[in-house]
């Protein structure tokens, strides 16, 4: 009841001061923690658009306590929030369509290349763009998580040890792979990690190596197998509230753009390879075993994920299969420029968002 109230006041507080603050300065909310990904890459968004506008645009940023995840549309439609960190598994029924990209998380290899699929195919898509703009929002790109392994309290070596696994599951393509080899894929939010597996509910978790640090997964995991499972990339990193975007002028929509463009690798950057880093550290000064996927597990899962690729555009058709097409391309695009959020951001611009006509998208 108190946070119900608390985000209802500050509602009413922004709707009635939306008459006075300019257009110019926009509230943030990256919905996160400062320790979490997407507070780094918000206050980096600060940063670029305020170099873009040359400080002609202002931004706060707006605390996980005002605004939360699940609490997203309700902050962009009441004017609370100008831009939110969106993720759209969260709004399902308004993203039937759009969700179909995170159903294919079994072909994440590359986290660059699928953040740069997710953002080209959301911008291109127009049933996708319809959704957004139903949603009252305008997409400014993706950001992706690092390859997901599997962390466990029981040594896995091979396709037979998988048999009979409880592992926590955070989405349908993660419950098909756990399925696919004999284990059970249990739908579980990540804060529960810790709890089910130290009382021995689950026997492990299809998840980030980071969650070794971020959900201290590291106290009492035994092992980590390096097998690669799936990404998760269906994020709008940056979604402008639809009556914020209207207000602004195309300069100011071509600055905003620009930032969140930048700043979008930077979030990839932190939660694909800055923090798995740092997490593979705290690892290796552990007791936790690290299993390099056997050639047969490796085989095996990289079959299923290619015939779960089938699957799912026979299920989805065309869009699944644009979504597929854009992960090859991506993949072979960035081969020569590496991982550098800087290069990234310049190929992003000239494939993407330079043909993107900022007088009409997302109205």
């Amino acid at each position: 009841m108190k946070t119900t109230f608390s985000f209802a006041a500050l509602a009413v507080a922004g709707t009635l001061i939306a008459g006075t603050v300019a257009a110019q300065d926009l509230r943030l909310a990256p919905a996160a923690p400062p320790a979490h990904p997407a507070h780094y890459m918000y206050t980096h968004f600060a940063e670029y658009l305020a170099k873009e506008s040359g400080g002609t645009i202002g931004t706060t940023l707006l605390g996980p306590e005002v605004v939360a995840l699940p609490q997203m549309a309700d902050a962009l439609n009441s004017g609370l929030a100008d831009i939110g960190n969106s993720l759209p598994l969260y709004f399902a029924a308004d993203f039937p369509l759009t969700g179909v990209a995170g159903d294919l998380a079994l072909q994440g290899r590359n986290p660059h290349a699928m953040a740069l699929a997710m953002t080209e195919w959301v911008v291109t898509c127009e049933p996708c763009q319809q959704e957004y703009k139903a949603f009252g929002g305008v997409f400014l790109g993706a950001g992706s998580s690092d390859v997901y392994g599997l962390i466990t309290t029981k040594p896995v070596d091979s396709v037979e040890d998988l048999q009979g696994l409880r592992l926590r599951s955070g989405g349908a393509p993660y419950s098909r792979w756990a399925e696919h080899f004999g284990a059970t894929g249990v739908p579980m939010g990540v804060g529960a990690t810790f709890e089910a597996m130290s009382q021995g509910v689950i026997d492990g978790t299809m998840a980030s190596v980071v969650d070794m640090l971020s959900y201290r997964l590291v106290d009492i995991a035994t092992h980590f197998n390096t097998v690669p499972i799936g990404t998760y990339h269906a994020t709008s990193n940056f979604t402008v509230a639809l009556p914020t975007w209207q207000r602004l002028s195309e300069e100011q929509r071509l600055m905003i753009v620009k930032a969140a463009n930048r700043a979008n690798f930077d979030l990839t950057d932190r939660w694909a390879y800055q923090l798995p880093a740092d997490a593979r550290e705290a690892v290796a000064a552990s007791d936790i075993v690290v299993v390099e996927a056997s050639g047969d597990l490796l085989a095996a899962s990289e079959g299923f994920a290619a015939a779960d690729r089938e699957a799912q555009i026979a299920k989805a058709g065309d869009i699944a299969a644009d979504f597929a097409r854009l992960v090859d391309e991506w993949s072979e695009l960035i081969a020569d420029t590496g991982n550098d959020p800087d290069a990234l951001a310049e190929l992003a611009w000239e494939r993407i968002w330079s043909k993107v006509d900022l007088a009409s998208y997302g109205l």
